[in-house]
């Protein structure tokens, strides 16, 4: 009952939707290497001692530490919370903390270091013939764009908005007003898609955008996609 319900709300709002956004991390792409992969790499490169298991332990916990709704963005303030984020996780190398902060904010600058999922691609070729126009909108900073700019599978995306250059982050309604003011486009002409239920889901809802959940997990019982196959499918259940 509830996926008809969904279903059948997705419908009706199918031709008010122009744009359709994605997160970037986790939705469109992911790292390769993983992350906790490169953290231990780098660190034990300069004499880190800790093991890969303890990094996969302590990165969410300092990722969540530096998190703030409210509190507006730069570039700069980026670069410094990752040189936190960084310092916590790995804090066992005194005075090179710096180098190893400065090598790994280097590695994930590098397209060679991320691959999208076997599902972006042929979606946004589906999405992008039936007349949506795409783009990206992410708490990232602006090496986002050369990440972007090195995978010709996301020149689909037109739009590349990162909270770094927006001022804020998502969920923060400023967020998605400044991101809708910059497309020239309504409220209900919005759609995000992302695997964050509070930055996409959450805070695209408060904003009047449609906003659907991925998960790839399958482990939410909420109303969700499981692969963005289901946003292109030409079905009368597809999802746009």
């Amino acid at each position: 009952m509830v996926w008809l319900i969904v279903i059948l709300t997705l419908r009706v709002m199918t031709t008010m939707i122009h744009w359709i956004l994605f997160d970037a991390v986790g939705t469109l792409i992911y790292a390769d290497p993983p992350v906790a992969d490169v953290y231990h790499g780098i660190g034990y490169s300069f004499g880190s001692k800790l093991n890969r298991d303890e990094i996969c332990l302590r990165f969410p916990l300092a990722l969540a530490a530096e998190h703030s709704v409210t509190q507006p963005t730069s570039e700069a303030h980026e670069r410094e919370r990752w040189r936190r984020i960084v310092a916590n996780v790995i804090d066992d190398v005194g005075d090179a903390t710096n180098q190893v902060f400065e090598q790994l904010w280097q590695h994930f600058a590098q397209p060679r270091h991320w691959r999208l999922f076997d599902d972006a691609s042929p979606a946004l070729r589906e999405l992008r013939r039936r007349g949506f126009r795409l783009g990206i909108a992410s708490n990232f900073d602006a090496r986002l764009h050369y990440i972007v700019e090195g995978m010709p599978d996301l020149a689909a995306c037109e739009a590349v908005i990162v909270s770094s250059e927006v001022g804020y982050t998502k969920p923060d309604p400023r967020f998605f007003t400044v991101v809708q003011n910059q497309l020239g486009a309504t409220p209900s002409q919005m759609a995000l898609v992302g695997d964050d239920l509070v930055a996409d889901i959450q805070g695209a809802t408060a904003a009047g955008w449609r906003a659907i959940l991925l998960d790839r997990s399958g482990a939410l019982a909420k109303p969700c996609i499981r692969t963005l196959a289901e946003l292109s499918v030409e079905q009368p259940s597809r999802l746009l």
